[in-house]
């Protein structure tokens, strides 16, 4: 490593970090982890990888300084190691989504189907919260949401929806989030109350962009 381009060096590191972001296993792990820390066997879980394929990844991750572990008895925890990940991670989604056509066609094909209305701001929603207008859903996982969630959010899993639908009210308008822009739970909770006849919309993005941005979390639990 040369001392007489102390820029290049630094470009070096930069390019490294950025190497890490090829692969979609590891943005889906970062993304996983984003919603809360976990270990590496739950992690595997949650992405299909096998332990050894999630723990490779995770190392990968950790030599760039995107995460980090800490010890709980024998099992090791992984989290984020920077709230800026999340947002290095939403400045490739804007940038991708506005220049790589397959994206788009996804987004058309996929998301636009099954919810084409404007989604609701973390602005807007605050505001509607505060005044008592909305009924929020979190359709993450129980584990998620226990670790934090918006204030007053009723938990309620894409798969336990039907069966729990009489708990929900008619006379309110409901906003579901799950873990980002493009969890797809939020989306299927959404066009599911809409075929039944409730007043559903999504908020933007999900719970890890509302923590970031510094809004009000809470971690009780709730459920309808």
């Amino acid at each position: 490593m040369s001392s007489h381009n102390p820029k290049r060096v630094i470009f070096e590191q930069f390019a490294a970090v950025a190497r890490t972001f090829g692969s979609a296993h590891r943005l889906e792990l970062l993304e996983l982890l984003a919603q809360t820390q976990r270990s590496v066997e739950e992690l595997a879980a949650l992405s299909g990888l096998t332990v050894a394929n999630a723990s490779q990844h995770l190392q990968q991750l950790r030599r760039s300084g995107l995460v980090e572990a800490r010890r709980d008895g024998k099992r090791v925890l992984y989290s984020l190691a920077d709230s800026e990940v999340l947002a290095l991670l939403s400045a490739l989604r804007r940038i991708t989504e506005r220049n790589v056509g397959a994206v788009e066609r996804v987004l058309n094909s996929y998301f636009r189907e099954r919810d084409s209305f404007e989604p609701v701001s973390r602005k807007d929603l605050l505001r509607r919260m505060r005044a008592g207008l909305v009924t929020v859903l979190d359709t993450r996982p129980p584990e998620e949401f226990a670790a934090g969630h918006l204030p007053g959010a009723i938990n309620l899993p894409l798969s336990a929806l039907k069966r729990r639908l009489r708990g929900l009210p008619r006379d309110q308008e409901i906003v579901a989030y799950c873990r980002g822009q493009y969890c797809v739970l939020s989306y299927e909770t959404v066009a599911e109350l809409r075929k039944r006849g409730f007043k559903a919309s999504r908020l933007e993005d999900g719970y890890p962009e509302w923590k970031a941005a510094g809004l009000p979390i809470e971690t009780s639990s709730a459920t309808v």
